[in-house]
């Protein structure tokens, strides 16, 4: 839109905000190519980092990290009319009015009519700290149209009460320790670096400091990763694989403060990594969701613009993956015997298990870590399922907070809340309690992960979360850590049946004194899902321990390397113990790559069929309209395969219109199926 059609358009000058861009940041800044899926320097980016910008503007320094809340709309307006009046100055145009977003074209171009070099936004980077006034002096003119709007799009983009540094204070004594106006006093970087140690040992996230001392041993990957960054900022390893509220857990005497900003060190130089380039090439010749047709087109992708660490994460299964690979392969085995005259001109998709209702019989099984491919993360998940009209499983270990996940529901959105049992058995219970009160519709007792696993490509992969430390007398690891590693460390390995019945309990532990509970509350209503059979054994067993319902589920092979393959299970089942399916809810996932996968399994007598990696893939490659369009080609694909073998309803689906490959004679007839 041309500056002369702007409302509210400022009539007189208006001093320029100025920025410094986070200094994880300059480096992206700075190279075009980095930026191509990038709307206002932080909407939708590949690279998931805390970010912050510090803008001065008239009263000084303040902090906005950059997240997706909406600022004070007079912070809003006053921004906008700084921007609108600035970039008139080199004709810029702008998208989307009321919440300003700058198209990187639009200031590329700008940039390189005005300046002549991109380049010159690497300057920002350095402009408050390092920069001597006689340089600010000689570059302002140059700098400030771009950097009013940089500024303007980090308000856009977020506020965040932080009392202002005084803007006549551009740099500081090393050491020094700076009290605001609200009595917050700003620490030194440097003085930050003298805690790293085991037995003192600071970290710096998002722009505040933590003591981590009495942590460390109870991280869930463990003190080296914490120890690796001793007395520095964490914030770029922390951000993709930890909630927001992660830190809630420490005292308040461990949270230290604010860093101040004008002492932190200058950025490294760094080039683009060859992966780097290598994946924003392939989202740039990436076909947009609409042109996906297959689930597996999703995967297909993923693999090209997605990090070595979130695929590899993502696609890791445990050893040599035989048991990943037999889940998709073991679906080959079963075909369909089509009726045929039956009326195809109308029919439903909808059914319901656990009491909750569902468009279509799919649900999204729960799969930790999605901001590792897109920094919405799981949020993105909710919202597709609640356009979508299916069920959401939520894991225990994702990388949003349960209360941002719950809080983008829509109204009466069904979710199920996911838990391994933690060692601390209190955690467990004061975790339960908040999914029963922020509304969850199922309890998922996930029981196959008692015992770790190697996930042969996560570890490979050595996830920058985890770097070894070299001193400080702490033992390195005997292998390298990976993600899986890093986010698993709480959960406890003594899981017995009795826990079935410790989970429907709802213990609240209020005081514990020699290993004793003290007070018992009243039972949950919410149903409790076994996740993780993998024999018809144990569904009977479940189901002599009244849970009310079992997902049949290897972990996607990625615990037990040969396990059976889930849809065999469901078939075993059918043959051998028809009667459990009378005696509690059946549910499947692993390796549904199809809507004819999921037609089988509902045919054998699951109620519901789950995929986890396919969403996870298609968050990575699309965000929330990739989890949109996921559903939507399974809704096309399940709609087919049940009309064309003559099913209108989910009701009408029967074992005898599925069973093994080749004539159903002999032993390979199966018993389920009445003799002509």
């Amino acid at each position: 839109m041309p500056y002369s059609t702007l409302p509210n358009t400022p009539t007189i000058p208006v001093e320029p905000f100025r920025v410094a861009i986070p200094q994880s940041d300059v480096n992206d800044l700075k190279t075009p190519l980095r930026l191509q899926n990038w709307h206002a320097f932080g909407i939708k980016r590949n690279v998931h980092m805390a970010e912050k910008a510090y803008i001065r503007c008239p009263t000084g320094y303040s902090v906005f990290p950059f997240e997706y809340c909406q600022p004070p709309q007079e912070t809003l307006e006053q921004a906008t009319n700084i921007v609108y009046y600035k970039l008139h100055d080199i004709g810029g145009q702008f998208a989307e009015m009321g919440q300003p977003k700058l198209l990187w074209g639009d200031i590329e171009e700008n940039i390189t009519a005005n300046w002549g070099k991109v380049a010159t936004l690497s300057l920002l980077g350095r402009f408050s700290s390092t920069v001597s006034a006689a340089s600010r002096a000689a570059y302002r003119q140059r700098s400030s149209a771009i950097a009013a709007g940089v500024a303007a799009t980090g308000i856009a983009l977020a506020y965040y009460t932080i009392t202002p540094i005084r803007a006549d204070e551009l740099v500081r004594a090393p050491g020094t320790t700076i009290e605001q106006p609200s009595g917050q006093k700003l620490i030194s970087f440097e003085e930050v670096q003298k805690h790293n140690k085991a037995d003192d040992c600071w970290v710096i996230i998002n722009g505040k400091i933590y003591d981590v001392t009495d942590f460390m041993e109870n991280h869930p990957g463990g003190p080296e990763i914490i120890m690796a960054n001793a007395g520095k900022d964490a914030s770029k390893i922390f951000g993709p694989i930890h909630p927001p509220d992660a830190l809630e857990m420490l005292d308040e005497d461990q949270h230290i403060g604010p860093v101040d900003p004008l002492t932190m060190p200058e950025p490294e130089e760094v080039e683009p990594t060859e992966e780097e380039l290598a994946m924003e090439e392939a989202r740039e010749a990436m076909p947009g969701a609409e042109n996906m047709l297959l689930v597996q087109d999703f995967e297909d992708w993923a693999e090209k613009v997605l990090s070595g660490t979130a695929w590899n994460y993502y696609k890791s299964a445990a050893d040599r993956e035989r048991t990943a690979d037999e889940n998709q392969d073991a679906f080959s085995r079963y075909y369909f015997r089509p009726r045929i005259l039956r009326d195809a001109t109308t029919g439903s998709m909808e059914t319901e298990f656990m009491g909750m209702k569902t468009s279509l019989p799919i649900f999204i099984s729960p799969a930790a870590m999605a901001k590792l491919g897109n920094p919405l993360g799981e949020v993105n998940l909710t919202k597709g399922a609640g356009a979508c009209g299916i069920v959401q499983g939520i894991s225990i270990n994702a990388s949003c907070s349960l209360d941002e996940i719950m809080q983008s529901r829509k109204e009466n959105q069904p979710v199920m809340f996911q838990i391994y049992l933690n060692k601390d058995r209190a955690a467990s219970i004061t975790l339960l309690e908040k999914v029963t009160r922020l509304g969850a519709d199922a309890i998922i007792f996930t029981v196959d992960t008692a015992w770790r696993s190697k996930r042969t490509r996560d570890v490979r992969a050595k996830a920058e979360v985890a770097p070894p430390p070299s001193s400080d007398g702490m033992k390195t690891s005997k292998s390298p850590l990976g993600v899986s590693a890093a986010i698993s460390g709480y959960q406890d390995t003594n899981l017995t049946w009795k826990d079935i019945e410790f989970i429907r309990a709802r213990i609240r532990l209020e005081v514990v004194m020699r290993g004793r509970l003290t007070s018992v509350q009243s039972h949950t209503n919410l149903p409790i899902i076994v996740k993780g059979v993998q024999c018809v054994e144990d569904v009977a067993l479940c189901a002599e321990a009244g849970v009310q319902g079992v997902i049949l589920s290897n972990h996607g092979g990625r615990q037990c390397d040969y396990a059976p393959a889930p849809i065999d299970l469901l078939y075993e089942m059918r043959c051998n113990r028809p009667d459990l399916f009378e005696k509690l809810e059946v549910m499947m996932d692993g390796g549904v790559r199809s809507g004819a996968d999921v037609v089988k399994a509902i045919a054998l007598g699951a109620k519901a069929v789950g995929l986890g990696r396919s969403f996870l893939y298609a968050n990575g490659t699309h965000g929330e309209e990739g989890v949109v369009r996921l559903c939507q080609i399974l809704a096309e694909e399940i709609q087919n395969t049940m009309r064309n073998i003559g099913a209108m309803r989910i009701e009408d689906l029967k074992p005898e219109m599925v069973g093994p490959a080749g004539p159903w004679v002999g032993t390979n007839r199966p018993p389920y199926v009445p003799k002509p």
